[in-house]
């Protein structure tokens, strides 16, 4: 894609056009140097995910050991977010990438090898699984921060569904590739997580391929001060936590992605192959709803498509417990998928523009507790609820659960009906 006018040698990217281009962010040098090594690393990422809830059920056959996924990944965020955060807005973001980069590629590469020397075991599957989340909680402040400086303030909205858009297309590529695979191979788990390691160099490239320095504005020093001004900040945002808020308590509800093995093998009966199109649905409809609004402009009426979106996703997922059928039961992910993608855009645009640059690595730590705690906490809560009432009822309950959750964040925050985009604070 041709550039167009340089940007200041400090940030390292092009001006576009102010026209209304579709997927104008991809003018961009940097920007699009850092989507595709994504893409490609997600792709991994999503079939080590896919793989990883399939080795852990045929492991132990227990909903709970699968539940128990969440909080293992949580714990690390909780820990070291915001020391992440911290280390984003001090150093070289662009460093920082390429080192949990890297270490995320040993520790799949070690899960791979170990998995195919028949040395696999739920215990040390839990230890890699939460060193990933350790990686994890310095790698995601680092790159949420690096995004706005490889794209003008008036294109972020644009470079954020793009980048939504990644994520969500590698879930479809991901779970899909990943049951093709362990059912090609007897060791098919092992080479997904071979794989998944190999796709990280495509960002290691990218990053070191970038012109765009990685440093924050004005760099701050990592002290308990500054841990702490993230969180400062963050409260004193009323629109930043609610919205935080929102996506905790609604996905803290409705998460059931760690419970799809027995819905593949025991309820719909439609094994390894069925398991991966069911894993990949949320992210069908999700690459759909995010085409759409990489399409669109900045969009207004915020805090009322906010809080549909997320109604509309407790909705599918009761729909989704309920399904007796592969085919409803793929669809009503799907839209789960795209209601979703609706709300973490909308989210994603009111914290960044909101957010001044120095302070980003910070909030996205902040932010990462939420994001992280919900799901994660939720699939624990889901696992639980399955045990003690059965899959299904668990799901059911917990969509109900997330549409109570918006009208008590709707009733306690009034802000957010009326919030139109335009404003910040």
């Amino acid at each position: 894609m041709p550039s167009i006018i340089q940007r200041p040698s400090s940030v390292g990217a092009e001006v576009a056009p102010s026209r209304n281009i579709p997927f104008i962010a991809l003018h961009y040098r940097d920007f699009r140097l850092l989507w595709l090594g994504q893409f490609i690393s997600q792709a991994g990422s999503q079939m080590q995910n896919a793989a990883l809830n399939w080795h852990i059920y045929l492991l132990t056959g227990s909903p709970l050991a699968l539940g128990a996924i969440g909080a293992i990944r949580f714990l690390p965020i909780v820990f070291f977010s915001l020391i992440g955060g911290a280390a984003a807005d001090a150093l070289d973001r662009r460093r920082v990438m390429i080192a949990t980069q890297s270490a995320l590629a040993m520790i799949a590469a070690v899960l791979g090898l170990m998995t195919l020397s028949g040395r696999d075991s739920l215990a040390l599957i839990y230890a890699l699984i939460a060193l990933s989340a350790t990686a994890f909680a310095f790698d995601n402040p680092a790159r949420q921060s690096l995004i706005p400086r490889l794209v003008s303030k008036e294109h972020l909205p644009n470079a954020l569904s793009l980048n939504t858009l990644i994520f969500q297309f590698a879930q479809i590529i991901g779970p899909t590739l990943a049951g093709l695979v362990i059912y090609a191979s007897p060791h098919g788990v092992a080479l997904v997580y071979i794989i998944n390691a190999l796709s990280f160099l495509a960002v290691i490239i990218a990053l070191l391929l970038m012109h765009t320095s990685g440093q924050a504005e004005e760099a701050q020093q990592m002290n308990l001060s500054a841990l702490l001004e993230g969180l400062r900040f963050v409260r004193r945002t009323p629109i930043i936590w609610s919205t935080m808020l929102l996506d905790f308590i609604a996905t803290f509800f409705a998460s059931s992605t760690y419970l799809l093995p027995i819905f593949a093998r025991d309820i719909l009966r439609v094994g390894a192959q069925g398991y991966g199109l069911l894993a990949a649905a949320p992210a069908l409809g999700a690459l759909l709803a995010g085409g759409a609004m990489s399409l669109l402009g900045r969009l207004r009426r915020q805090g009322p498509i906010l809080l549909l979106s997320v109604t509309l996703y407790g909705l599918a997922i009761i729909l989704f417990g309920l399904s007796p059928w592969f085919i409803t039961s793929f669809l009503f992910l799907a839209l789960s998928g795209a209601a979703d993608t609706v709300s973490t855009v909308i989210r994603g645009t009111i914290r960044q523009l909101a957010t001044p640059d120095r302070l980003r690595g910070r909030m996205t730590a902040v932010n990462m507790v939420f994001f992280m705690g919900g799901p994660q906490l939720g699939e624990l809560e889901a696992g639980l609820a399955a045990a003690l009432v059965g899959t299904q009822p668990s799901v059911v309950l917990g969509g109900m659960g997330c549409l109570i959750a918006v009208a008590l964040v709707t009733a306690r925050v009034p802000r957010l009906r009326t919030y139109q985009g335009d404003e910040v604070g």
